[in-house]
């Protein structure tokens, strides 16, 4: 009899501790970290604000968040988030990988995604985008708008990511004119290149007093400065990440999308679905991870013949007979 009780006891036992962890499970609350910049930069944060916003809406779920103001504050969000039990933290930003190397081996019971960046370690999702594939599309398009044969192109922060931007560019307006001319500037060597407005400004206006009159922009809040100069000059611009076509209707020629927001909102439905899976996940034009931007807002300046061009492009990258340079595998570009 008392074998019997036993047995009950720890069958009892088993279940209880198997409903208590499947509690804790259900109670798990994803949270993301934004970079420099902040959730409302009208871009890359903004984008995957908006994901995590998707979430809530969809399943009523809360998540934490923290935006980082300064370079020390990566790895004390991460660990912070991390202790109140947040599972997946998201850091977004390549920034974050290096503070994440050292969070995610201290919480290994912790599931984490890096966007933008890699970081090799059995609870880390890495997710990455073929920013270059999508620039290539709406280099081609600026070469078709282009009345000039000029097109500019102007990056945030000079670093590999941002130089991979603009090669992808430049190889689109050449694969459509092979005599178009190709502008390009960087406005900084620090973070503080993402969030300058002004400075993105006086950069568009010297571009367009060379001749250019389409401006491609990658460059976090800064475009917000690229996009006012060239509506104020008559001229096109080019937007990045999120559809920032409605921030001047009439002068955004379209915009590169990078689906950050779907990585996020991915990450925190799967992770809530109990299908939390780490690794590599590269997304390009084949997985909708990046694409071009056509609405209401640039509908007027998109000809029908320009349209079926670019889905064309678009179609012999997916399918291969379009190669496009990768500058993060080879830091040259070989239309510039």
């Amino acid at each position: 009899m008392r074998n019997v009780n036993m047995k009950t006891l720890l069958a009892t036992t088993v279940t209880v501790t198997a409903m208590l962890s499947a509690t804790v499970q259900a109670e798990t609350k994803p949270a993301v970290i934004f970079d420099m910049g902040g959730k409302f930069d009208k871009s890359f944060n903004q984008s995957a604000y908006e994901g995590a916003e998707r979430f809530k809406e969809a399943t009523g779920g809360e998540y934490d968040s923290f935006e980082i103001t300064n370079e020390g504050q990566r790895e004390q969000a991460q660990r912070k988030l991390a202790q109140r039990g947040g599972s997946p933290v998201v850091a977004i930003g390549f920034a974050q990988m290096g503070p994440l190397e050292k969070t995610a081996k201290d919480f290994p019971d912790t599931n984490f995604v890096i966007i933008d960046g890699v970081v090799d370690l059995p609870n880390v999702r890495s997710v990455v985008f073929r920013e270059h594939e999508g620039s290539f599309l709406v280099g081609a398009l600026a070469a078709l708008k282009s009345e000039t044969a000029a097109v500019g192109f102007i990056g945030g922060m000079d670093i590999p990511l941002i130089r991979r931007f603009g090669c992808g560019y430049a190889q689109g307006a050449k694969h459509v004119n092979a005599d178009v001319k190709v502008t390009q500037n960087m406005t900084g060597s620090t973070p503080d290149a993402w969030n300058n407005p002004t400075k993105g400004g006086e950069l568009t206006k010297a571009q367009i007093d060379s001749g250019v009159d389409v401006i491609y922009a990658a460059a976090g809040g800064t475009g917000v400065g690229v996009y006012q100069a060239a509506k104020d000059a008559g001229k096109l611009a080019i937007g990045v990440d999120s559809n920032q076509n409605y921030l001047q209707p009439g002068s955004m020629l379209t915009s590169m999308v990078k689906r950050v927001d779907v990585a996020v909102e991915q990450a925190f439905n799967d992770a809530k679905a109990g299908e939390f899976e780490t690794g590599l996940q590269s997304l390009g034009l084949a997985e909708g991870g990046v694409d071009w931007a056509l609405d209401e807002y640039n509908r007027d300046l998109v000809t029908p013949e320009m349209e079926a061009k670019i889905n064309e492009i678009k179609a012999g990258i997916v399918d291969g007979s379009i190669t496009v340079h990768d500058y993060m595998s080879d830091s040259t570009c070989p239309v510039e």
